[in-house]
């Protein structure tokens, strides 16, 4: 890989960052409302990830919360005692002042929420992932784009703010490591296995199973279930596992930095295929196309035991998750906290990049969300990056299903080769529920 390639490259990536503080559209906020006014924010999903974005964005009018669970709504209506308060996430989306929602209600209903807010105009910050198929993570990509003009999208993906994550994509986009052919991806997490669980006892009455349950096919009522996204996130109505959960963090590294996008190929495998319950263990390779400053590249993903045991004298002890860019001239590891590079020689071949060349820092995760809702400024982590990611990620799964390595056509989303595996692209839904509302 040539200097001239990586600076350039480098200074395209920068200004996608730096465009996020210079370009400004019109008509993002209804008409004679001023950039310096606050947004009116809806909280749909007020509990544990919901009260941090909540109050991530205090400084705005929270107007509208929303919660299955009538003890978090409680909860969080005692912080912001002037919000209308649902309980049905479709009833507060027709609240006529509100500009923008966050959605943080558990993955099978990310999809639903997301795709209704932007039909409605709204701007969205979405908890991670977008969507619990590849069909519905398509689906709030193409809506986004078709409101992109209007609205600001961000996934929650928070360490995508950090300077850590934009000196990881400078070094790998500037050559640090050569030319960069493999990315390998791990997190240590096992989750839980097993099948759906059983009916446990009546529904308190501060709960509303029913919507809880939301598009998905009714399971019984069991508490277990609501003790946090480890407890729910195994079981394939309600979530994807652990590359849907920190794949949407740990795929984020390469995702960025390699300019990633639609893979041409996907393969996995994982623990044997439960009816009920994500796998155990999985792994995966993606093959990527080559862009217009880099060679094809494969992305590897493995977790639980299936991580890679490190060698390295660049890094030392075992790496619970992380990512290892694989070059021709040595290799990089990085976490969210730190980056090292084991070169394969010396490196002075390899420059550091001058102030202006480097991307510029972040004002914050959600103050990038709300900065774009107000003036037009670009998201890093908007709908079309995130829900291309996402789709990708959950397309390892699709393959780990069917059982084949699978010709990937991103535009029609069909396994070319493997017409087994559309049932697990697309997803089927309880009666009443409308992805596309």
């Amino acid at each position: 890989m040539s200097r001239q390639v990586t600076r350039r490259s480098l200074l395209k990536a920068s200004a996608a960052a730096g465009a996020a503080f210079m370009v400004v559209k019109p008509g993002v906020l209804a008409a004679g409302r001023s950039p310096n006014d606050r947004l009116n924010i809806a909280g749909i999903g007020v509990g544990g990830r919901g009260h941090a974005n909540l109050s991530d964005c205090r400084n705005e009018n929270i107007v509208a919360l929303c919660d299955v669970n009538g003890n978090n709504l409680a909860a969080a209506a005692r912080q912001f005692p002037n919000a209308k308060k649902y309980v049905d996430w479709r009833t507060c989306l027709e609240q006529a002042d509100v500009d923008a929602v966050i959605c943080s209600t558990t993955d099978h209903t990310h999809a639903f929420v997301n795709i209704w807010a932007m039909n409605r105009g709204m701007h969205v910050y979405s908890e991670k992932p977008l969507a619990n198929s590849v069909e519905e993570a398509a689906l709030v990509r193409e809506t986004y784009l078709k409101h992109k003009d209007k609205i600001a999208t961000q996934m929650g993906t928070q360490i995508h703010a950090t300077d850590n994550y934009r000196r990881m994509v400078e070094l790998v986009r500037r050559g640090a490591i050569g030319t960069v052919k493999e990315a390998h991806v791990w997190c240590g997490r096992t989750p839980a296995g097993g099948g759906y669980l059983p009916e446990a006892g009546p529904v308190p009455d501060y709960i509303d199973w029913d919507l809880w349950i939301g598009p998905s096919p009714f399971h019984p009522f069991n508490p277990e279930y609501l003790k946090g996204c480890l407890s729910w996130n195994p079981f394939w109505d309600f979530g994807s596992g652990q590359i849907g959960d920190m794949g949407s963090h740990m795929m984020d590294m390469p995702w960025w930095a390699l300019d990633l996008r639609f893979p041409t190929t996907c393969e996995a495998a994982g623990t044997p295929v439960n009816p009920d319950t994500c796998p155990q263990w999985l792994t995966a390779v993606w093959e990527h196309p080559a862009n217009d400053w880099r060679p094809a590249v494969k992305v590897f993903w493995y977790d639980a035991d299936k991580k890679p045991q490190i060698r390295s004298e660049a890094v030392k002890g075992d790496l619970f998750k992380g990512v290892m860019y694989a070059g021709d001239k040595g290799k990089l590891f990085c976490d969210y906290g730190f980056r090292v590079i084991e070169p394969s020689g010396d490196l002075t071949y390899f420059a550091p990049p001058k102030p202006e060349e480097l991307i510029p820092p972040s004002p914050g995760h959600h103050q990038e969300w709300i900065i774009g809702a107000k003036t037009g400024k670009p998201t890093l982590c908007n709908f079309d990056y995130a829900g291309a990611l996402i789709m990708h990620n959950l397309l390892a799964l699709v393959a780990y299903r069917a059982g084949k390595k699978l010709e990937w056509d991103a535009a029609t989303l069909t396994a070319k080769n493997c017409p087994e595996a559309e049932q697990y692209i697309r997803k089927k839904y309880r009666q009443g529920w409308t992805l596309n509302g």
